[in-house]
């Protein structure tokens, strides 16, 4: 048997776990009264107050090409965005109809050569597929409605080969754009493997030297030593932000300045690139004190990480992704807590105090959570159960509440929003879905498909489809999402794990000041109970605050203890 960290958490009792069933059901005569959150969730009705609530700090991220059409040329695009926010958060804190999102993040929407925009042609201009500047204002207007801030993709690090600056640059060594970007003689420099193990260097399309770039040769890389750069880049979040835009996701982020020879642990080049991330924040911030700023810094390590919370609000947690969706596939504990544990720890320090940890499961290049978890709709629900109350601000990739499923390449991970099946376009009760604004249903499915036809979807459920039905993977991310905004110490409290056996139970406390609850999920096919005592002070827990299942028992035992009876594939929060 495993002995918890008591030390850490201010508990210093053996949690005994036995397979074994005791104890009354929380339904049972004289406990707490319970409410019903979407689906089969249930919250005490005491933590339940309306006027207590607060936002969930989940964001939503949206590929618009492939979430909802609204003039059915077969390609999503922003006024479909527009169409679908009531699905996201109608505004209204009462009703549970709705995600309740906090944000949403926009992956790029400017134009592009590309079905996905991460190679931009014109930093000021909306793609013609998606709409116009002012269908974007629209969309900005409408979530601010809702309370929902909107942060949009900017590829800074480079830009597409097709971009003017970029052809005027290649077939003109003259032109003024030349240093824009970076350039070599091929006998100048050694071979240099590129960021995508491809190589780094390109031959010109105007012949001569080769240029930079170190995702793709559709991809130069621009040349942040130049000035003139360095403004135009502030200048194009300045506009944006004076739009309305809350915030960015910058892509690439520690890729603006590149060590050709593949060494990422060079504390000159990161230095380099948390230098340019601070000018540009700064900059920012004379728009808008208040912007966002999550930065994609892909590395498995939190010492390579940390630095960025100098600069950056967030960065995104890969690793909360990985151990989120192992555990759920494994059925045990994957030590996530005590992982999340000692990563704050250092970006607390880095940031001052003031970092929001980003983690999420899976994003659009990488294989989508359902797939990973082979299509089990429990390990989706615990995964889901996970990423949802950690704290910081989780993100959801569009479709990952309904069980998406997608392999790479990246065209079948971005394939369109599931909203109805193919032919009907309604439930099996025939139930319409509001939120669709009126459209039916089965011309947003009808024309998505028209876009790309799905090769993994013939499983997924619909939103339609698990509208009406309580124990679906959607009404289970509704009610996660609501439980964050109803118990705001998920959102902004500290992390800290408790060791518990079996493997199975995957356990940590969540404290924000004086306030703090206990998460335990039973990752495995069968029920397990954990008897918890009180602490060297006396404090024990005494209740059971919110479950996902009614089934979830709870009983009082001898000196101060509290035995918690867990189904299996469950989650309880107790206090």
């Amino acid at each position: 048997m495993k002995l918890g960290r008591y030390g850490l958490c201010g508990l210093v009792g053996l949690l005994t776990v036995m397979l074994i069933a005791s104890g009354c059901s929380w339904r049972g005569g004289g406990e707490p009264q319970h409410q019903t959150l979407s689906g089969t969730w249930i919250i005490a009705e005491d933590v339940n107050d309306p006027s207590a609530r607060s936002e969930s700090n989940v964001y939503y991220e949206i590929f618009v090409r492939a979430f909802a059409d609204s003039d059915g040329d077969g390609i999503g695009d922003l006024r479909g965005v527009v169409n679908m926010l009531d699905y996201l958060n109608d505004g209204d804190p009462e009703t549970t109809e709705d995600l309740g999102v906090s944000g949403i993040w926009l992956m790029p929407i400017h134009p592009s050569p590309s079905y996905h925009g991460y190679d931009v042609t014109d930093y000021r201009s909306i793609h013609p597929d998606y709409g116009t500047l002012e269908d974007f204002q629209v969309l900005i207007e409408e979530a601010h409605k809702r309370g929902m801030k909107v942060i949009m993709d900017l590829v800074v690090n480079h830009t597409s080969s097709e971009h003017p600056w970029f052809l005027e640059a290649a077939m003109d060594p003259s032109s003024p754009y030349r240093d824009w970007y970076v350039w070599r003689d091929e006998e100048d420099s050694p071979i240099a493997v590129s960021a995508a193990g491809g190589p780094a260097w390109h031959r010109s399309p105007g012949g001569g030297a080769d240029y930079l770039g170190v995702f793709w040769s559709g991809m130069p890389d621009l040349n942040f030593d130049h000035a003139a750069v360095r403004r135009e880049m502030i200048d194009i979040g300045k506009f944006w932000l004076e739009l309305g835009v809350d915030g960015f996701r910058l892509d690439a982020a520690k890729h603006i300045y590149e060590d050709l020879s593949g060494d990422e642990k060079n504390p000159a080049l990161q230095e380099r690139n948390l230098a340019w991330w601070k000018e540009f924040r700064e900059a920012l911030q004379e728009v808008n004190p208040d912007v966002y700023l999550v930065g994609e810094v892909w590395d498995s390590s939190p010492a390579r990480v940390a630095p960025y919370f100098q600069v950056f609000d967030s960065a995104f947690n890969f690793t909360v992704g990985e151990l989120a969706i192992s555990a759920a596939a494994r059925e045990e504990d994957s030590n996530l807590a005590f992982t999340l544990e000692r990563m704050h720890g250092a970006y607390d320090t880095a940031s001052g105090g003031g970092f929001i940890d980003a983690p999420f499961l899976t994003n659009h290049d990488q294989n989508r959570v359902m797939s990973n978890l082979r299509g089990d709709l429990n390990h989706a629900k615990m995964a889901a159960s996970i990423l949802l109350t950690l704290p910081g601000r989780p993100f959801v990739y569009y479709g990952e509440e309904i069980g998406m499923q997608g392999v790479k390449p990246d065209e079948e991970i971005r394939e369109p929003m599931k909203w109805a099946d193919e032919e009907g376009g309604t439930s099996a009760a025939g139930e319409g879905v509001p939120s669709l604004a009126g459209i039916p249903v089965s011309a947003y499915a009808e024309a998505m498909t028209r876009w790309r036809m799905p090769r993994h979807q013939a499983d997924t459920p619909s939103v339609l489809a698990q509208q009406s039905d309580p124990a679906s993977l959607l009404h289970h991310y509704r009610a996660l999402i609501q439980l964050r905004s109803r118990l705001p110490v998920l959102v902004s409290g500290t992390i800290l794990q408790l060791d518990l056996e079996p493997a199975q139970l995957m356990a940590y406390e969540r404290r924000d000041g004086a306030d703090r609850v206990l998460v335990v999920h039973n990752l495995g096919g069968s029920e397990a109970e954990a008897i918890l005592k009180p602490d060297a002070a006396g404090t024990a827990y005494e209740r059971l605050v919110a479950a996902s299942s009614s089934d979830v028992e709870v009983s009082s035992g001898e000196e101060g203890q509290l035995h918690l009876k867990l189904p299996p594939y469950s989650t309880a929060v107790v206090r």
